[in-house]
This record gives C-alpha cells, sequence and structure tokens, in this order.
C-alpha cells in the first residue's frame, strides 16, 4: 500500500522521492507518533508535501489511497448499528412512487419523530416507510426516497435531506488555479476603486505642466499615489450541492485574489450562522465567530456570497434546522444581520437563473438579500458589481 501510495503522489506531480519514502518508514518504526490514521496523515505530509499549493493533491491522493481505512476521531457516535445501514440494492423510484409519499409536517414533528423511531427500533429495516433504514420511503435512512427527511449515512441521491447525520469533510478551494478565461477578472475590475491616500510622493505631471505655463516658471505638483481602495469579504459555500460547482468558483477565487488587494474571505455550508472558517480541514477544529467578523472589518466593506442557495427551508427559518449541527439561531437572523452591517450586499449564484423559481430556499434568500442576487455568468457578475459600486457604507 505503502508503495502505491508514492506512485500516486508522483502521478499528480508531488515530488515523493525514495529518501522520503525511508524517512516515513523509519519515523513510523520509532513510533514517533500516535497510532492513528490522522497522526499518519499529518506525518506524511510533511514529509513528501515541500509546497502548499500542492496541499490539495496529497489530499485527494491520501483519500483515494487510505479511503476505508480512515476513522473520523473526535466526532460524536452515532448510536444505530453500523450494519443497519448497509446499502443492500440500488433501488429506482417512479415519479408515480415519489409523488404518493407524504411528508411528515413540520421541522418539529420530523425530529420529535426521529427521536421516537430511534427509542423504539430494534432490527435492521430496508425499503419499509417508517423506520431508520435503506431503499425505502422512511423519512429516516438513506438510498430511498423522501421529500423531506433526515439521511442517516450513506450518499444523498435527492438533495432533498432537511439534516445529515454525518461528519462531512470539504476541500479548500484553490486560489492559485488558472483561469479558463480572463473576462472575469474583467467584470470584477468594475468594482475596483481608485484613491489617492497618504502622503504626496508622485509627480502630478498633468498639474505641472498647466501651473508652470500659467506661473512662468516650473511649478512641480506632486500628489499621493494611488491605491486600490474597495475592500471585499467572500463568503463561499461549499461541500454538497456545490460540488458541480468547483471549477466554476475556483476562477472566481482565483480572480477576485489577484484583483483585490483587501480581500477577506471564509467558507460557509448552505446557509450562514454563528460559525465561519478559512480552512476546510480544520473546519471543526478552528473557527471564526461570525459575530467577530462583523466587528472587525467595517461597514465600509463589499460583502459577495457565493453559493446556490440550494438546502432545506429550514435551515434558513428555523433554530436547529442546520444540516449538519443544531444552530441556536434561524439562518436567516444571521443574513439579516449581514445586510443591515453592510449596505453593499451581493449573492452571486451558479445554478441557471430560470431555476431559481422552483427552489423555496432560493426565493426566501433573495428576500432576505432584498433581491440582489445575480447568476454567476460574465452578465451577472457586471451587474453585480455595478450594483456594489453603487450602494455607499
Amino acid at each position: 500500500m505503502f508503495f502505491n501510495f508514492v506512485d500516486e503522489l508522483r502521478t499528480v506531480g508531488i515530488k515523493a522521492s525514495f529518501k522520503e519514502h525511508l524517512t516515513l518508514l523509519e519515523a513510523l518504526d520509532k513510533d514517533v507518533i500516535e497510532q492513528t490514521p490522522e497522526a499518519f496523515y499529518y506525518l506524511s505530509r510533511a514529509t513528501f508535501v515541500k509546497d502548499e499549493g500542492l496541499l490539495d493533491r496529497f489530499d485527494q491522493v491520501f483519500q483515494k489511497v487510505f479511503k476505508g481505512i480512515l476513522a473520523d476521531y473526535g466526532q460524536q457516535p452515532v448510536d444505530i448499528p453500523e450494519d443497519w445501514l448497509k446499502k443492500l440494492a440500488e433501488r429506482y423510484f417512479s415519479q408515480e412512487e415519489m409523488d404518493a409519499v407524504k411528508k411528515l409536517g413540520s421541522w418539529d414533528e420530523i425530529m420529535e419523530t426521529l427521536k421516537k423511531r430511534l427509542e423504539e427500533q430494534q432490527k435492521r429495516h430496508s425499503g419499509g416507510n417508517k423506520w431508520v433504514g435503506t431503499n425505502g420511503t422512511s423519512p429516516f435512512g438513506h438510498s430511498g426516497y423522501n421529500p423531506e427527511g433526515i439521511r442517516v449515512g450513506g450518499e444523498g441521491q435527492h438533495g432533498r435531506a432537511i439534516k445529515v447525520w454525518e461528519k462531512r469533510e470539504f476541500a479548500n478551494l484553490d486560489n492559485t488555479k488558472e483561469l479558463g478565461t480572463r473576462n472575469i477578472k474583467v467584470a470584477l475590475r468594475r468594482l475596483r476603486r481608485f484613491a489617492r491616500e497618504g502622503a504626496a510622493e508622485e509627480l502630478d505631471l498633468d498639474a505641472t505642466i498647466e501651473g508652470t505655463a500659467k506661473q512662468g516658471w516650473l511649478d512641480v505638483v506632486m500628489r499621493p499615489e494611488r491605491h486600490n481602495a474597495v475592500k471585499v469579504l467572500l463568503f463561499l459555500d461549499v461541500g454538497g450541492s456545490m460540488d458541480p460547482f468547483i471549477k466554476l468558483v475556483e476562477e472566481l477565487f482565483s480572480a477576485a485574489t489577484a484583483e483585490f488587494k483587501n480581500l477577506e474571505f471564509f467558507y460557509f455550508h448552505n446557509c450562514l450562522y454563528e460559525g465561519l472558517w478559512k480552512d476546510n480541514r480544520r473546519r471543526w477544529s478552528q473557527r471564526d465567530k461570525t459575530w467577530d467578523v462583523l466587528h472587525k472589518y467595517g461597514h465600509d466593506y463589499k460583502v459577495i456570497f457565493v453559493g446556490d442557495a440550494a438546502m432545506s427551508p429550514y435551515e434558513i427559518s428555523h433554530p436547529g434546522g442546520s444540516v449538519e449541527h443544531m444552530n441556536d439561531e434561524a439562518g436567516a437572523v444571521w443574513l439579516q444581520r449581514i445586510v443591515q452591517t453592510y449596505p453593499a450586499t451581493v449573492w452571486l449564484n451558479p445554478t441557471p437563473q430560470r431555476q431559481w423559481e422552483y427552489s423555496t430556499s432560493t426565493r426566501m434568500i433573495r428576500e432576505l438579500l432584498h433581491d440582489q442576487m445575480y447568476p454567476l455568468t460574465l452578465d451577472g457578475l457586471e451587474d453585480a458589481m455595478r450594483e456594489l459600486t453603487r450602494k455607499k457604507a
């Protein structure tokens, strides 16, 4: 397995030499780390990766080679036997079957029902419509269908889960990624406003010529240097339904990093809540409080959200509605705080605009942002940058 690991690293452009391989084996032989997958990950990364720009490639190889061996250390275990949740077979649901499945009701009713089912259930179920299981129409489990349910284990198929009972890991976006087109930079450049700040250090040639002509002698006029005065807060939705848009968002992220001198970015998932993070690998251990972000960055910052706005409406409207954790305040409360703090706020949506009206959550976010949602297209970018330029702090 170790030799395969080294070969895979070389395949993606990470220079994994025989000497580094021996160094890793020697470190393992001398027990320099705890015997956990997480410790081995950090040791091997420190051994092979000499350029932080290669970290994402290393993570992809590590996941590929050691998939199935890794464990979610530190995560609270789900008190459901694993064999109950093993997928027995792929089941295809016809449109008629899906239409016949009814919702349980409100958010509180769904959570209360799940609590009761877990207390009562004694064995594995498959293909049913009530218990936590697989391949059925129950609101609880995976590999089946329900218009509003809680996914327990497995992978999502229909994108309808209102909560996901598992730990999820997302990869950082690569802000060094080469753009597929320079037009994104051109569109973002509309937002850049240059102001002259500081001491007079630069020759103002036009003013010098005009002054000299008027005075009859050399009249040297100096002026402050030009500075990029625009400040940007970029909030990036990652994971889940955003995975198909990774390439597009990476291009936007790369362009924004190049265009804006004063750029701060944070990640979130689906909707904004009380915590944000800078590094998806440490998003559970190193978080920034959203309150701190609001107090640290002034009202003159321009705010750009990037996300598909596709989620359960409960994630926006209800405390505890987050798909991943029990949030004390609804996502709508935090979005309202952002809009109140930063008058210049827009949302860029990579989903085609013609599909927005079919998504309840998209309509809710558009309303919270006073309809300042734009498609992540060149025309949409131009319109969004024009709106941000027009708004004053």
